[in-house]
């Protein structure tokens, strides 16, 4: 393993930078202890309802620790109730109060209504969500906790949910076209915890798309809005048949992809590529890791140099080292 020794309104708190001590950027830790369980319930969390269309209106943990067993309880107060997967990225559901103040503030998808816990302790933000709702033409409902118990999807929604039209795709040649392109590829994520997180820092490090793959992969559930808390809002994302031939085409596009593995030929800090043009950062799924036909079509492997004695990073802290490494590459190339 290389590197072993021998605003407008108020803006959600940003979470830290995750830096990290590690030469592998997506064997995730949270992936061994709950990754497994969020595989198998993410369907949940993600889910649509296909019977509700949306009127339209005028108009924190530290993500990077989570892991599956937050994500995978996408039931929360209401694990008798099921929903049809959803055919695109979903994000029809819209829970916690950051990414729903966001979600107003955007102003990018119609929303239907908003539901509020009546009688909660005054905050900021909960009068943010109020005064928005009012100015943009939004219903908003007060209702008790055991209703919001009963329609949450999630157990962290704050008091807080909105429903809104689902999260419009954005044109995969029209991210690879841009010449200033600072892409992430997710090779089959499915722990909706490490996805949130991976899109706040995408949105914190100005990443200007994020492709997901249509299958195999977690999309956008109401723990995802959470964890990212409002940056789902802001990140422009993709969805593709298959993350190989992505790569091929990213590649053929002139993109310089890197793919973050512990087995990596070399560190991520010893690029001198990712300061001369576009550039697509390329993360494996939790514990496994990048896939075989995706290592082979990157154009470069990289690792992330571990100083201590674990060897493994979460794929999100993994992906925010990464992401700062080429914000710090490309404003030392800007300054020169």
């Amino acid at each position: 393993m290389a590197g072993r020794k021998p605003k407008k309104r108020s803006q959600p708190e940003r979470g830290g930078r995750s830096g990290g001590r590690n030469a592998k950027a997506n064997a995730n830790e949270g992936g061994r202890s709950g990754g497994q369980r969020g595989r198998g319930r993410s369907s949940q969390s993600q889910a649509k309802d296909a019977g509700r269309k949306p009127n339209r209106g005028d108009g924190d943990r530290d993500g990077a620790s989570r892991n599956a067993g937050d994500g995978g309880r996408s039931g929360g107060g209401s694990s008798n109730r099921r929903r049809r997967p959803a055919k695109g990225l979903g994000g029809d559901q819209i829970e916690g109060r950051q990414a729903v103040r966001e979600l107003l503030l955007a102003g990018k998808r119609s929303i239907s209504e908003v539901l509020m816990i009546e009688d909660m302790t005054d905050a900021e933000v909960l009068a943010d969500i109020e005064e928005l709702s009012h100015e943009f033409g939004v219903s908003l409902r007060k209702v008790s906790r055991r209703h919001m118990g009963s329609e949450a999807l999630t157990e962290s929604h704050q008091g807080v949910i909105a429903r809104a039209a689902p999260v419009a795709e954005v044109d995969f040649d029209r991210l690879m076209a841009d010449p200033a392109a600072f892409l992430l590829v997710l090779d089959g994520i499915t722990d909706p915890g490490n996805l949130g997180a991976i899109l706040r820092t995408a949105e914190c490090a100005g990443v200007t798309g994020v492709v997901l793959g249509r299958h195999r992969s977690v999309h956008i559930s109401p723990t995802v809005t959470k964890t990212a808390a409002g940056a789902v809002e802001h990140v422009p994302l993709t969805l593709v048949g298959g993350i190989p031939t992505a790569i091929s085409q990213l590649n053929d596009a002139g993109v310089f992809t890197v793919g973050l593995d512990g087995g990596g030929d070399g560190s991520i800090f010893e690029l001198p590529q990712l300061n001369e043009g576009p550039t697509a950062l390329v993360l494996g799924a939790e514990g496994a890791g990048l896939s075989r036909l995706v290592r082979q079509r990157v154009g470069v492997v990289a690792s992330i140099p571990l100083a201590g004695q674990l060897n493994s990073l979460n794929v999100a802290t993994a992906t925010a080292v990464a992401c700062f490494e080429v914000v710090r590459a490309r404003r030392a190339q800007s300054v020169q």
